[in-house]
C-alpha cells in the first residue's frame, strides 16, 4: 500500500496524466481504500507540486501538468468516493469561474484543481460567466466563497459587479470573494471590495485557507 501511495504522488510529480489514470484504475480494481489514495497519495503530490513551484524549483508549464494528472486520477476516483461509504471532509464550497466577455480558463482551471486537492468542494461555473450565475450558485450551493478570474481590463469591472450584486441580496456578509487573473492586484481587490487577491493557484489555496479560518 505504501508503495502504490508512492507512485500516486510520483504520477502527479512527474505530471504523468497516463500513470496516474492507470493508478487511480488499479486502486479501484485492487479494492483500495480511495480516500486513504487521494489524500495520502494524489494529493500528497500535488501538495509538492505547488512547494516545489513555489520555492521556484518547477515552473508554471510542470505545475498545469501536475494539476492535470491529478485532475485524470480524480475523474475515476470521485465517483467511487462518492458512491461509498467513505466521507471526504470539506474545508468549505467555492464557487469559480471566469467572468462574463473572457473566455480565458486554464488558470482558474488550475486554480480549481488545487482548491479540490486541498479538501475544497468545488463548483466550477466555467468562462464567460454572467454576473447573476455566481451569486446564484453561492445562495443555491450555500457556499463560502466565490474566486472570480478576469483576463482583460475590460471585463474587470465583472468583477465588482458580483460583489454588488452580492450586496443588493444582502448576502455579502456570508460570502467571502476572491478576484485574479492577471491584469488583478490587491489594490484592485481593496478598491472594488474584494476579500483579497491571489495571483497563482498556490496563492489562491492558502487565501481561501486563510479567509475562512476567519470565518
Amino acid at each position: 500500500m505504501k508503495k502504490h501511495l508512492e507512485e500516486c504522488a510520483q504520477s502527479v510529480l512527474d505530471g504523468d496524466q497516463d500513470k496516474a489514470e492507470e493508478l487511480a484504475e488499479l486502486t479501484l480494481k485492487d479494492s483500495l481504500p480511495v480516500l486513504e489514495v487521494i489524500e495520502h497519495g494524489f494529493v500528497s503530490g500535488i501538495r509538492e507540486v505547488g512547494r516545489l513551484w513555489e520555492d521556484g524549483v518547477l515552473f508554471l508549464p510542470e505545475l498545469v501538468m501536475g494539476a492535470e494528472a491529478m485532475k485524470k486520477a480524480m475523474e475515476i476516483l470521485q465517483p467511487a468516493l462518492e458512491a461509498s461509504s467513505e466521507k471526504q471532509e470539506k474545508a468549505g464550497h467555492v464557487i469559480i469561474g471566469t467572468i462574463e466577455g473572457d473566455i480565458h480558463d486554464i488558470g482558474k482551471t488550475l486554480v480549481a484543481t488545487m482548491l479540490s486537492a486541498n479538501g475544497f468542494e468545488i463548483t466550477d461555473l466555467g468562462a464567460d460567466v454572467p454576473v447573476a450565475d455566481f451569486v446564484d450558485e453561492a445562495e443555491k450551493k450555500n457556499a463560502d466563497c466565490i474566486a472570480i478570474s478576469a483576463l482583460l481590463t475590460t471585463t474587470m469591472p465583472g468583477q465588482k459587479k458580483v460583489i454588488d450584486e452580492l450586496e443588493n441580496r444582502s448576502i455579502r456578509k456570508k460570502v467571502r470573494v476572491l478576484v485574479g487573473g492577471a491584469p488583478c492586484d490587491e489594490d484592485w481587490a481593496e478598491q472594488i471590495g474584494a476579500d483579497g487577491y491571489a495571483g497563482d493557484a498556490v496563492a489562491a489555496v492558502a487565501l481561501v485557507k486563510r479567509l475562512l479560518k476567519k470565518g
